[in-house]
């Protein structure tokens, strides 16, 4: 089964700073493009920040400055680098891939992982 795993979230004052992981299972071979999405209670999800295959990103304007994602492509993780952190940025966390080639599977469409708290208070 092809799967996205999130990891890295918690509790965090304000401030401070967290790295999240997005990492793809499976027999993959690549993955294309990838969001970061965070949805906070009673708000709709919303793109955070992107990055394409070829390491071209762009970032939702309240975090530009802060956060920065990049990718280990050999390794099929994406990362999520969240720096001065504010309570504002608490949301459940997700990433998405809008198509993995998978060895045994093939292409595979709108995979999203399973989500990781971020909490941002003191």
């Amino acid at each position: 089964q092809v799967q996205l795993v999130e990891s890295g979230g918690g509790l965090v004052q304000p401030g401070g700073s967290l790295r999240l992981s997005c990492a793809g299972s499976g027999s993959i071979v690549s993955i294309d493009i990838v969001g970061w999405y965070r949805q906070a209670p009673g708000k709709q999800r919303e793109l955070v920040a992107i990055i394409t295959r070829a390491g071209s990103t762009n970032y939702q304007d309240s975090v530009k400055g802060r956060f920065t994602i990049s990718r280990d492509t050999a390794n099929n993780t994406v990362y999520l680098q969240m720096n001065s952190l504010k309570p504002e940025d608490t949301a459940v966390y997700y990433c998405h891939a809008d198509l993995i080639f998978d060895s045994k599977r093939g292409r595979v469409f709108d995979v999203w992982g399973q989500g990781t708290q971020v909490t941002v208070s003191s």
